[in-house]
């Protein structure tokens, strides 16, 4: 029982430090640390930790009779790879095997998944909705089948319809509300809102919460995949050129941004420049001056609250939430206080 007490403890420190969090975006965003984090390196643009579970592979667990999966549409890049990090962390706190798989976002891998999950016989399973119409009916099957399930990153506006327990994560278009408000308050005009998926709701209500508090004109585009860095930094910088009005650029992922910077000096442009995310460039490129904010969700919760979640669930009947989602964001890292958080994007937690 000594082990249910503490993730209890747990669970109820974090949930009232994420729904702290907010969009004041001038405070520095609570370095949220769980349990203690596995030895990680920093990871690359395009490459996981090597401590972090690949797809379809079991983290390797003692005590345990439960076996819980998270399934998502991440890939293995500076976002998801510390997912991927939060959920080992978590299954070495419970004493569990935790199955992760990203599908790097193909809708039918991941429904797949699910559906491979809900027959293994998965005592929880914890999904990403980015693409709800192509993974609703086998997250539905999840709850037919009488698993409980957890929806996390993406999915704030479905996941009661689909009857799962409660969302982890940040309300997209409040986040986008905040990143409006900055760019008010940097004298922006028009800014371009880049997005590097095409079905991701969670990125287009991104942009539509920027307009509801953006003063100037917003002007939305898919601008090319993360994995296609030359393709991004071009798309912006043909769009720079086309409308000169633009003087802004909100980049909805960690990578864009930085191929904002690029484009800008490619196109001969000063832009006012923020993002979504976190990853060691970026912090490196806010503390240069050179973009002036990122929007923070704490994506390291996102992998290690559901993980504790679903344990509690099964082994102790215990649900949070009360039927509203546990907020992990948003917050916002600046200049004021990058340097607090560089620390722990190099380790792998942030």
């Amino acid at each position: 029982m000594s082990r249910l007490l503490k993730l209890l403890a747990v669970v109820l420190a974090i949930t009232l430090v994420a729904a702290s969090c907010g969009d004041d975006g001038d405070d520095a965003p609570e370095p949220a640390a769980p349990a203690e984090p596995a030895e990680a390196a920093a990871p690359a643009d395009d490459e996981a930790p090597a401590t972090t579970a690949a797809a379809d592979d079991v983290v390797e667990t003692q005590g345990c009779d439960h076996t819980f999966h998270v399934i998502t549409h991440g890939d293995s890049g500076v976002f998801w790879s510390v997912v991927e990090v939060a959920v080992a962390d978590a299954a070495a706190a419970i004493g569990c095997d935790v199955v992760y798989f990203g599908s790097n976002n193909d809708a039918l891998a991941q429904a797949q998944e699910i559906e491979a999950a809900v027959a293994s016989g998965s005592s929880g399973i914890a999904i990403s909705l980015a693409d709800p119409a192509g993974v609703s009916d086998a997250a539905a099957g999840v709850v037919a089948a009488g698993i409980p399930l957890y929806t996390l990153n993406s999915g704030v506006n479905n996941y009661k319809d689909l009857g799962a327990v409660t969302h982890v994560g940040q309300t997209e278009v409040v986040a986008g509300n905040g990143a409006g408000e900055r760019f008010n308050a940097l004298g922006a005009t028009h800014v371009l809102c880049a997005r590097q998926e095409q079905s991701n709701v969670a990125l287009e209500e991104r942009c539509e919460g920027l307009a509801e508090t953006f003063n100037g004109d917003v002007t939305s585009e898919f601008v090319g995949l993360d994995a296609n860095p030359d393709e991004q930094q071009n798309s912006i910088a043909a769009l720079l050129q086309a409308d000169p009005s633009i003087d802004g650029v909100l980049g909805v992922g960690p990578n864009l941004p930085l191929r904002a910077l690029a484009a800008g000096e490619q196109a001969g442009r000063d832009l006012v420049i923020g993002g979504f995310d976190l990853s060691g460039d970026l912090i490196d490129a806010i503390e240069a001056g050179d973009v002036a904010f990122t929007v923070d969700q704490q994506q390291y919760l996102q992998g290690y609250l559901p993980v504790v979640l679903m344990y509690l669930q099964a082994t102790n009947q215990n649900t949070a939430g009360g039927g509203l989602p546990i907020l992990t964001g948003p917050g916002f890292v600046d200049t004021a206080n990058a340097s607090v958080v560089k620390a722990l994007v190099q380790q792998g937690t942030r």
